[in-house]
């Protein structure tokens, strides 16, 4: 039997393609779309039975190809540009793409394991896993909203068989440099330091209780493992919050990314107003283009997530971005 993983050259899809192989696992039915090249390079170090075309997986688990050999699908594959203004292509690749392989799951009694995303929620700043909280501020959080409304049905349809959505948060960590300008604050804020010296934000990182902005950062270690669980528990289903639980300021994540730069030279690390006296970090205007657009303020209720009996603590902006400040200085 077959583990397939979609969007298995992207970022949180190579990170669950790696953490499979750790625990063994290499009959894996990697899926993806390679239009974009540089990406293969997440999957160098993996270990998998094939590689097939998003398009030519799709039509041929329609033509009967698949079944009765794939026991669990992991659904990463989608576009995942919140500025993305074709709403027809976002539909059509998030939407329409997640309903067949869903619909082929449920009939041949897959595991079903999809990435949702917080984007769901919009501007609302009440974040469970309900109907009345949900808003999306953009087409990408549309298409990912309608999915988890078929969802919800389905599952009331198919108390027995697993379907499970996460709705990720704000994730980083390795395997993203192919994302460009949709990358994490971390890799950007990593990337700004070593060619310019210092850091650049956003007018109102400082926080949220004054203004500004906070937003619930998860690390990719603490992603993967979450899928893990719930593929190793297939008795439990629904959708849930996929974040550490916490919001924390950008200057938390540009803090930690320049200490971690400073601690691979064996520098000490300095507080945020240290870096703001000595001109490590820069405060730039807010994007017109992004206003309206964009979540102020984020921070995952995992309720939701606990009760379903996942207890492993999830590793704080200071723990996660140090270990992958670590991991960029080794890789990138």
């Amino acid at each position: 039997m077959y583990t397939v993983v979609t969007g298995a050259a992207g970022f949180i899809g190579s990170n669950i393609v790696k953490a499979l192989n750790e625990r063994g696992v290499t009959k894996i039915v990697a899926v993806d779309n390679l239009t974009k090249a540089d990406k293969f390079k997440n999957l160098i170090d993996c270990e998998i039975a094939d590689y097939i075309d998003k398009n030519d997986f799709i039509a041929r688990i329609q033509a009967g190809h698949f079944d009765g050999e794939i026991d669990a699908i992991f659904h990463e594959g989608a576009c995942s540009d919140t500025m993305e203004t074709d709403g027809r292509y976002m539909m059509e690749n998030n939407f329409r793409y997640s309903s067949i392989l869903l619909d082929w799951c449920l009939d041949q009694d897959v595991q079903f394991l999809y990435a949702s995303s917080a984007a769901t929620y919009g501007a609302s700043n009440v974040f469970k896993e309900e109907r009345q909280y949900e808003g999306p501020l953009n087409v990408y959080g549309y298409s990912k909203f309608l999915f988890d409304q078929i969802v919800r049905q389905k599952l009331a349809q198919n108390p027995s068989s697993q379907i499970v959505g996460f709705r990720y948060f704000n994730v980083y960590g390795p395997r993203e440099t192919h994302k460009g300008r949709m990358a994490s604050v971390a890799f950007h804020n990593y990337n700004q330091f070593r060619a310019d010296g210092k850091v650049k934000l956003f007018e109102g990182s400082h926080g949220y209780e004054n203004g500004g902005q906070m937003r619930d950062f998860v690390f990719v270690g603490d992603v993967a493992k979450v899928n893990l669980y719930f593929l190793d528990h297939p008795e439990k289903s629904g959708i849930f919050n996929l974040g550490s639980g916490r919001a924390q300021s950008f200057n938390d994540v540009a803090v930690a990314a320049v200490n971690g730069c400073r601690k691979a030279k064996s520098e000490a690390p300095l507080s945020l107003d240290e870096l703001r006296e000595q001109g490590l970090l820069e405060y730039v205007a807010f994007p017109e283009a992004l206003k309206g657009k964009y979540q102020a303020f984020t921070q995952g209720d995992l309720t939701r997530l606990r009760d379903a009996g996942y207890v492993a603590p999830m590793a704080s902006v200071e723990e996660g971005v140090s270990q992958y400040i670590a991991w960029l200085q080794q890789n990138v």
